[in-house]
Parts: C-alpha cells; sequence; structure tokens
C-alpha cells in the first residue's frame, strides 16, 4: 500500500475519533523582514530606543562621576580627620614645613590629577563601549 492510497491516522481520544494533526510549511523560505535600522539612526532621530541607548550611557557616565567625586570628598574630609584624631601628625614636620600643610600642598594636587586621569580614561572606556555596543550589526 502506498502512502498516498493509505487512511489517515486516527488516534484515539476521549472524544470521536480525531484525524492526526499535519504540519503545514510555507514553501518561501525567506521571509520579508522589518528593515533593521542602526542605532546610531535611533539616537539621531531621538526614537525611545535611542532614548534607552542615551540614558543608558548618561546613568554609566554619572555612576562614574559620582563614584570619584565620593573617593575625593573621602580623601579630602578624611585629612582634618586624621589630623584631628592624631595630634602628633599636627605637630610633625617635613622638611622645616608642618605636615598639615606639606600633605595639602604636596598629595592632594597630585591626588586630584591622578583621579582627574583616572576618570577620564573610564570615561573614554565607557565611551568606546557604547560606540561598540550602538554600531554592532
Amino acid at each position: 500500500m502506498s502512502p498516498e492510497s493509505r487512511p489517515a491516522r486516527r488516534v484515539p481520544s476521549g472524544r470521536a475519533d480525531v484525524p492526526r494533526r499535519v504540519t503545514v510549511t510555507s514553501p518561501r523560505t525567506t521571509a520579508a523582514r522589518r528593515p533593521r535600522f542602526p542605532a546610531t539612526r535611533e539616537i539621531d532621530e531621538q526614537t525611545h530606543l535611542g532614548e534607552v541607548y542615551m540614558r543608558s550611557l548618561l546613568r554609566t557616565q554619572f555612576r562614574l562621576a559620582l563614584f570619584v567625586c565620593t573617593v575625593l570628598a573621602c580623601v579630602v574630609g578624611g585629612l582634618p580627620l586624621l589630623f584631628l584624631s592624631i595630634p602628633e601628625l599636627r605637630e610633625a614636620h617635613l622638611l622645616g614645613v608642618p605636615l598639615p600643610w606639606a600633605v595639602l600642598a604636596g598629595l592632594i594636587y597630585p591626588a586630584f590629577v591622578i583621579g582627574a586621569w583616572l576618570y577620564v580614561r573610564q570615561a573614554e572606556r565607557n565611551e568606546r563601549h557604547f560606540a561598540d555596543l550602538v554600531e554592532r550589526p
């Protein structure tokens, strides 16, 4: 008996015999797809998706700035507390200059420069990651 001449197979169920389901597929192998726009176009046209991209970049940059400012505030605010809690440090001299003045004049500003340099490096890295995300095909 050839497959075409065989009757449809019946599957027993609680109700009347129902013929087995057959999967029907389309002969078209490529369906029309919605054109995908690059994310840069989404940002330029200020669509909702573009706003999401920009908000994520701004949030990342804000988090970095908040971290750097917090570290800076802890260091700058912590020095007076350190000198208040340890009176011997207030009386110490470094090359004839009181230690608090030497620390403020000699260590704080280089720390600011190093912090600024690290901030710029991290901000540029965040922007590179964002550009890679946006330019992905």
